[in-house]
């Protein structure tokens, strides 16, 4: 099976982190947009990279910087003094995968040219709108807010994330393999895009009963009158949600969901857009403490059988 392989190709390069590299492939079957947050130099752009190489497509990658311009990304039109007419330069945007390494690291107006590439699949340039590649995704890396030279991502930028994960520090015996392991290793491809929209397809023939439907739209509804919440998931969330549990369901061989698939996948896809109150957010990090209140949601709604 072209996903097991996948899964296979990804394990080999992030060792030790099963968990995070499923999840990544969770949101790719999902048709998602993945953010990846966590401290330098765990891993963060090896799974990127990773991922958008073990498919046979096209590939561009992006290093943000403060001082770059929504024209590094989108393109740009110049004038052809040859043709006397002007031509637009594609960005590197137009492509499959996109990685977008260390994204807060760049303008808030630099980060919105990636809204509406993100949930419609085209830019608009100079008032004429343009179609992107089919796939396309953007895998985007991220130190947490409270490093220096960050700027916030917005939540309507967050938003258009379907899932956040973290990888964290690997144990010992992963970290012993990763020593080890040459520099020059990368996983080649092991699909091509043509596999990868087959199988998006797929996914979105899984079976969501009412049940697991009624449970998911029951932990959406909690974190919009939580007490510690300022906004709760959207409905961009909800259906974020829904095909991420269509897609753990495939990954795993059925051709239905399960609660637990909701349960497991709540916190990566949740978490991230859960808008805090002023008053819980003055200790430690935002990011973590969305994360720790979805969990007690999950707790808290009881799980049908």
């Amino acid at each position: 099976m072209a996903v097991a392989a996948l899964e296979q190709a990804l394990g080999q390069v992030l060792r030790g982190k099963a968990e995070a590299v499923r999840l990544a492939v969770v949101c790719l079957l999902a048709r998602g947009h993945l953010l990846i947050e966590d401290v330098p130099g765990v891993g963060k752009t090896t799974l990127a990279h990773g991922l958008a190489r073990a498919i046979d497509g096209q590939f561009q990658r992006l290093q943000f910087t403060s001082d770059m311009l929504p024209s590094d990304v989108l393109g740009v039109t110049i004038y052809n003094a040859h043709s006397e007419e002007f031509e637009f330069k594609p960005g590197p945007i137009f492509t499959n995968f996109l990685l977008a390494d260390e994204i807060n690291r760049t303008t808030p107006k630099t980060q919105s040219a990636l809204l509406e590439a993100m949930n419609e699949g085209q830019v608009t340039v100079d008032g004429k709108p343009l179609a992107l590649p089919d796939p396309f995704m953007v895998v985007a890396t991220q130190n947490p807010a409270e490093h220096h030279g960050t700027y916030p991502l917005p939540e309507s930028q967050l938003d258009r994330f379907l899932m956040r994960l973290r990888i964290g520090y690997p144990d010992a015996a992963s970290e012993r393999e990763i020593l080890r392991q040459r520099s020059d290793e990368r996983a080649g491809p092991v699909m091509n895009y043509q596999d990868l929209l087959q199988m998006q397809a797929t996914v979105r023939q899984v079976i969501v009963n009412d049940a697991v439907a009624d449970y998911l739209l029951a932990i959406v509804k909690r974190t919009r009158n939580h007490e510690a919440l300022e906004l709760g998931v959207s409905p961009r969330g909800s259906q974020a949600l829904y095909r991420s549990a269509q897609a753990l369901a495939y990954l795993e061989g059925r051709t239905y969901a399960i609660p637990d698939d909701v349960k497991r996948l709540a916190v990566a896809v949740c978490g991230h857009r859960c808008v805090l109150r002023t008053k819980a957010s003055l200790n430690g990090s935002r990011s973590l403490q969305g994360d720790a209140i979805m969990r007690d949601i999950l707790e808290h709604i009881e799980v049908p059988l």
